[in-house]
């Protein structure tokens, strides 16, 4: 395994592994992990980068210009290793870029840019896409990080719950045997509030396509520690867990598995950005931390 890269602020530490660039641990001044365990019985993920796609492609492939694909879910960036490009105290960069085995899968040129900052209690995730080749770059992106549950110090499981920014009242999705969007139900939210129970997960993940919300704070209740996500540039929210695993996935997304019986270009599926030559795209993720009441740093 590559060494972690560590990074600090004063409330907050947190590692890297530059396989993935992948976030394994977040913990505050008194050691408390914020993060999933990874126990493998469950899922060995801490909170995977996803790109250039976001779940499941149907039976498997993608087309691009009539050409087939193929492209394991979630896509090949959380497989490959990155490039420690600036490291210094509360700050690491990480960068990937296209090779001969990317573009044997995804013909494109392209630069992923993975910067942690730590500012107080404040873990900030910066994805930056740029667009090295001289044709559109058509990719999704999604974060999809794995947060303890119960929180340390958090107390019951059952007693966390899901506070949106705002109503969500509208319908979910639901995935297929194969992992494809399949079929919607009611919103499981009340008001803004979801109260956290493994059984919502015994279908699989649940999608948000249509969020009104920018934000979710995750909590057991008053006085007790919460975590604030921001993700203002993602339109998608997944939530997802294993019933009677110790960790919850809030899951900011900038794109979709594929719906179920879609056969069409990769452009043209839904959350796909199409990128112009020589231009960025940013994606910001914000972890704001709040011990239990009276234990702050």
């Amino acid at each position: 395994m590559a060494e972690l890269v560590e990074i600090s602020s004063a409330g907050l530490t947190a590692k890297i592994n530059p396989l993935g660039a992948e976030l394994w641990s977040l913990t505050d001044e008194q050691g408390r992990e914020y993060m999933t365990s990874a126990d493998p019985a469950f899922w060995s993920g801490h909170a995977p980068i996803l790109f250039p796609i976001v779940g499941e492609l149907a039976g498997g492939t993608y087309r691009i210009a009539g050409k087939e694909y193929a492209l394991a879910r979630h896509g090949f960036a959380r497989r490959n290793p990155f490039e420690l490009v600036e490291h210094r105290g509360h700050l690491a960069r990480f960068r990937l870029r296209d090779t001969e085995e990317t573009r044997a899968v995804y013909p494109f040129a392209f630069e992923l840019e993975l910067a942690f900052r730590l500012a107080g209690m404040r873990l900030e995730v910066e994805a930056l896409v740029r667009n090295t080749g001289n044709g559109d770059l058509p990719f999704s992106l999604g974060f999809h990080p794995g947060f303890a549950w119960p929180l340390p110090g958090g107390g019951d499981k059952l007693a966390h719950a899901i506070r949106f920014q705002n109503d969500e009242p509208l319908d979910i999705w639901r995935l297929d045997a194969d992992g494809l969007v399949s079929d919607g139900e009611a919103s499981p939210v009340r008001g803004n509030l979801l109260a956290l129970d493994p059984s919502l997960f015994e279908r699989d993940a649940m999608i948000w396509d249509e969020l009104r919300s920018t934000w979710v704070e995750y909590a057991s209740g008053a006085g007790a520690p919460s975590l604030r996500i921001d993700f203002r540039d993602m339109p998608y929210l997944g939530l997802w867990q294993k019933p009677g695993a110790d960790f919850i996935c809030i899951e900011p997304w900038h794109g979709l598995a594929d719906d179920a019986g879609f056969s069409g270009e990769f452009r043209e599926k839904r959350g796909v950005i199409v990128l112009p030559p020589a231009q960025v795209r940013s994606f910001r993720m914000d972890v704001t931390v709040t011990p239990a009441k009276g234990t702050q740093p």
